[in-house]
Order: structure tokens, then sequence, then C-alpha cells
């Protein structure tokens, strides 16, 4: 049996329709809205490689991770723009943002939003706070205080602030796709060993590079997948590891005014 690749499956993944505002939600509000005819599915690798007379073997899922969970762990802090692509089933809708993201270990991680979103997510490792700018209308913007276990981000990227073993914490299997912008990489589909209803799976498009003889799987890519068919994927470029982050930039202080909000 041929697996399908992600060309195959793109007309039963992909359908476009305009609205006008987009569903509420704290960490997937997005407030710019562009159509992105952006393909977010894989399919299954079989375990004797992509293609009958394929030269070079494909690795197994658990040396990917094994390359990935390495570096992760040597890594102390990570800096990065990225590209936020949101899929809402209900809407059959693509929204659109970009920005800077920081993470520090133990547990720290905050997201700033570009304009006009501008939003900002921060956690020092104890709380996640979500900073959300006053809307068209409205005179102040609301700062809302989640536990970290109430949020998809914090669990999704606990592999980046020290929180997560990969192979312990999730099911993986190699994907195959067919993109041209990510050629030499590896996609891994990551299902949770105990379920969260945070996220039904995680998709990870990992890189690996040699540096002195020593290989490194480099995780550019992260889609995260609900059990409602929700998809909400980042893209990261200009990656920097090992930074000077002082910890003063995960205490975030709001605009003043801004309402206090705890769920």
């Amino acid at each position: 049996m041929i697996n399908p690749t992600f060309g195959d499956m793109w007309s039963t993944c992909v359908r476009f329709r305009r609205v006008n505002t987009a569903g509420p939600g704290a960490l997937y509000t997005l407030m710019t809205s562009r159509v992105l005819a952006i393909g977010l599915c894989f399919a299954v690798v079989s375990p004797v490689g992509r293609a009958l007379g394929q030269e070079k073997a494909t690795p197994d899922a658990a040396a990917i991770v094994a390359l990935v969970q390495t570096f992760y762990d040597q890594t102390k802090t990570l800096q990065a723009d990225f590209e936020q692509t949101r899929y809402t089933r209900l809407y059959d809708r693509y929204d659109y943002a970009k920005g800077q993201v920081a993470f520090k270990k133990p547990g720290m991680m905050r997201w700033d939003y570009s304009m006009p979103n501008q939003q900002v997510y921060v956690s020092n490792g104890k709380r996640l706070l979500i900073y959300q700018p006053p809307e068209e209308g409205e005179k102040r913007g609301q700062l809302i205080d989640r536990d970290l276990d109430d949020d998809q981000l914090p669990s999704a990227f606990s592999f980046l602030t020290g929180g997560g073993d990969l192979d312990k914490d999730f099911e993986v299997r190699l994907l195959e796709y067919d993109d041209d912008k990510l050629k030499d990489g590896y996609v891994l589909q990551l299902i949770p060993r105990k379920p969260t209803p945070n996220y039904e799976q995680l998709v990870f498009y990992v890189r690996a590079l040699t540096n002195d003889g020593k290989r490194a799987g480099v995780v550019q890519r992260v889609l995260i997948i609900d059990s409602a068919g929700n998809r909400n994927r980042f893209d990261f470029s200009k990656i920097k590891f090992n930074r000077d982050i002082p910890d003063k930039r995960f205490n975030y202080r709001p605009p003043k005014g801004t309402e206090r909000v705890t769920p």
C-alpha cells in the first residue's frame, strides 16, 4: 500500500470561506485575518522508507526524537521570530500573525505579537499572563491570568522550557511530506501518552544539523491539532540559542489602566 503524500490530501484538508470576525479564545485570538493557502496534513511513512528503491534509508522516529531531545536538553535559552497560522474549523478560516518569542529554562516563555495584533503571552514558570490590547472603540485592554495547565502553548512547548521528555510523554511516528520549502528534514507526529484537553497531537518539522561531527535536531515548525480539528502552526526563523536573557523579561507589567481578569 502506498501512503498518500501531502499533495494527495490537499483537497480534503483545505477549504476556504472568508468570514468577518475571528472566533473567540484567549490563546487563539488573532486580530489579523489573512487567508493562506498552506497545507497542514501529513501521511505516515512506511517503515521501509518513503518509496521503493530509495537509496538512503529513512531514520526511524526514535532516532530523530533522540536528536531533538538531546539538543534541547542542552539548550538553556532560545529566541526566534515566528509566523503563526491558525485554522479554525468552525468558520473554515485561516488567520495569520507574527512576532518574536523567547524561551528560558526553567518554564519561562514570552510571545510578543507584532502590529496590529500586539498581544503578549508571558509565563514566569508559575502563571501565564495574556495581554490583549483594547479593540476599536475600547479605552483599555485586559490582562488574563491563567494557570499554565489551562492553556495550549505551555504544554505544547514544554520541550523548550525544560518540562517535557518527548520519548516518555509521546507516542511518535515519522511522517511523509511533500513540500519544496521543507527539504532535507523530518516530520514527526507526537500523540500524548496521557490525554490532554489542550491538544490531540503535535507535528514537528525537524531539521538535522551537523556541527563539529555532532548531529542535532532543530525544530523549525510546530503544528498543534486539537480534538475539534483546529490547527495552530508556528514557523520559526532567525533562531538564536543560549544567548543571555534576563529573568525580568518574563515579569510582565501591562499598560496603566488594564483590566485584570482571572478565569
